[in-house]
């Protein structure tokens, strides 16, 4: 990669009690990667961690991604549905300086397109300090419907909040910045 590209910290946390305790594999944090990795052009460093569905720990996890680990972004998975172990976008509110809506709506109305479930989805999107977290569902072809939907307003988002210039692969994801939000190709 060029180092004409901003360098940009992912934080990746499943949330899970099975996966968590081995009994099947993360699927999801591997399906964030891939897809991070296809669609991104800045050089990425990934910080993972699959953890139980336990609200405190969710919440010190995500504390500690953006606060001690300073990811940019933060990109959850598991835990947003109506079930009462899915607590993940409960924690995530509850470390949230502000709520994005827009991201949460957009989501269960992109996801419309594929399940009629998309309605049960709790997924939310927050700013704490000066990162974008964003709950994604836990399977990895709904992860990756969920991003191709949600992602072109990311990139502008995560400058607005005072992170790294995020680019994209145009042909997979054209993010959108006004005009006056684009950085000059070098």
């Amino acid at each position: 990669m060029s180092n004409a590209y901003d360098g940009v910290k992912i934080g990746l946390l499943t949330i899970s009690d099975r996966a968590s305790k081995g009994i099947y594999q993360d699927e999801g944090i591997p399906a964030l990667k891939m897809w991070a990795e296809q669609v991104l052009l800045n050089p990425i460093t990934f910080i993972a961690k699959v953890i139980p569905d336990e609200q405190p720990l969710i919440e010190s996890t995500l504390i500690e991604f953006v606060d001690q680990e300073n990811c940019a972004l933060v990109l959850t998975t598991g835990g947003t549905g109506p079930a009462p172990r899915d607590v993940t976008p409960d924690a995530t509110l509850a470390v949230a300086d502000r709520v994005m809506e827009g991201f949460g709506e957009a989501m269960r109305m992109n996801n419309l397109k594929y399940v009629p479930t998309a309605i049960l989805s709790r997924q939310v999107a927050v700013i704490r300090k000066q990162s974008l977290i964003i709950n994604m569902p836990g399977q990895p072809k709904a992860i990756k419907e969920t991003l191709d939907g949600i992602f072109a307003a990311v990139p502008y988002c995560v400058d607005l909040i005072g992170g790294p210039y995020i680019e994209t692969r145009e042909e997979l994801i054209k993010s959108f910045r006004p005009k006056s939000a684009i950085r000059p190709k070098a």
